[in-house]
């Protein structure tokens, strides 16, 4: 199988795996309230379950690169997640539910990073950037039919979680069917990045794999001051309900808007890394400074327009920012590259929200000022970032 086929029949994996997180994620929050959760435990569970989808993997990380377990890893991961969602909607209690969803959290966890590392070796051959932005791309699919899935499937049962949760079995079977079928298929990803060092008469090994180059920690920081002042959409949603600008039943209809534009940025600036390298990356500081400026007006206008700029922003976070991390760190370390970088975002976020948060409550002029000095702090972090193109 060819290295582009490769991307393409994985990224059709995280579109089907999509469907199903992506559908019980949206209806959480009023099925956990359904079992008797009040908005603290519900607040609780949901961060728990974002901590765990970040934070193991500083765990599965380095395990994958000490085991080479990278398709075990992955398919246990995405097992964990499409069980864990079905038998959401036959859990009769609440403390099961909650187990469920951080399971499905730390499925995640489990897989990423070996999944991402194998991805890293096939875009070596489709380019870096390009090999990403497909995945992500289709990926995005998967999250804008997964909620309207799930809508119909409640809508037609008059409410009824167990159904609407039940269906997303039927894309969870597809999705280990589809993994164990392409790992027959494609047992060593390794080998299309091997062919094309050899093709290249260069092997990226000969760096010292007993540390991470000190560029990867330069861009790891250049990323987390960056997501620092990234706004969430829980925040852009909540300005837009509460300055009455959009009613809350339009606010899902923004988000797949906004996913839309994220699987077009993610095409474009994957298509532009590998002809132009890393420079490319100075869009993200520019448009996350962008989203704030404009999602906190009081013009509907101008308010969307940040909500949609903020989904192209997340393209490049979810596309091109991982496929520079691949052309950072050698082959035997990138899975635990892949783990750390993912706790360093999440710490990031995690910073990002609360600041953003309590700034918003303040003033926005200064929170608007803040981020946009956070991010020419980014740009002058990726200024200094010296990225090889393998």
């Amino acid at each position: 199988m060819g290295p582009w086929r490769f991307v393409v029949w994985f990224g059709t994996v995280s579109l089907l795996a999509d469907v199903v997180y992506e559908g019980a994620r949206s209806i959480t929050g009023p099925l956990l309230a359904s079992l008797g959760a009040s908005a603290l435990v519900v607040g609780v569970v949901t961060g728990a379950g974002e901590a765990a989808a970040l934070g193991l993997r500083l765990v599965s990380g380095p395990l994958a690169d000490r085991t080479r377990r990278f398709w075990g890893l992955a398919i246990a991961g995405y097992v964990l997640t499409v069980v864990s969602v079905p038998l959401l909607g036959v859990a009769g209690t609440l403390w099961a539910a909650c187990v469920l969803v951080v399971a499905e959290r730390v499925g995640k966890a489990v897989r990423s990073p070996a999944k991402d590392t194998m991805l890293s070796h096939a875009a070596a051959a489709t380019g870096r950037g390009r090999g990403f932005a497909v995945h992500e791309a289709l990926d995005q699919v998967g999250a804008l039919v997964g909620p309207l899935l799930v809508a119909g499937v409640l809508a037609l049962t008059g409410g009824d979680y167990g159904p609407a949760l039940g269906v997303l079995a039927l894309p969870g079977v597809a999705v280990i069917g589809l993994l164990v079928w392409l790992r027959a298929r494609v047992p060593d990803p390794e080998a299309y990045e091997r062919e094309v060092a050899a093709a290249a008469e260069s092997d990226t090994e000969t760096v010292d794999g007993r540390r991470l180059p000190r560029a990867f920690w330069t861009y790891a920081a250049f990323t987390a001051t960056t997501t620092t002042g990234f706004a969430t959409f829980g925040v852009l949603s909540y300005h837009l309900v509460e300055r009455h600008l959009l009613t809350a039943a339009w606010v899902p209809v923004l988000y797949a808007a906004a996913m839309a534009v994220d699987a077009v940025a993610a095409l474009v600036t994957g298509w532009l890394y590998d002809r132009h390298g890393p420079r490319v990356l100075i869009a993200l500081p520019a448009l996350t400074a962008g989203v704030a400026a404009l999602a906190f007006t009081d013009t509907l206008v101008l308010a969307v327009a940040g909500s949609l700029v903020w989904g192209a922003a997340m393209g490049i976070q979810e596309s091109t920012l991982r496929a520079t991390v691949a052309d950072l760190v050698p082959r035997g370390r990138r899975a635990t590259a892949y783990g750390l970088f993912a706790g360093v975002v999440g710490a990031a976020s995690l910073a990002g929200g609360a600041l953003i948060g309590g700034l918003y409550g303040y003033s926005i002029p200064v929170l608007i000022t803040v981020v946009v000095a956070i991010q020419v702090l980014a740009v002058v972090l990726l200024a200094v970032t010296r990225t090889p193109r393998r």
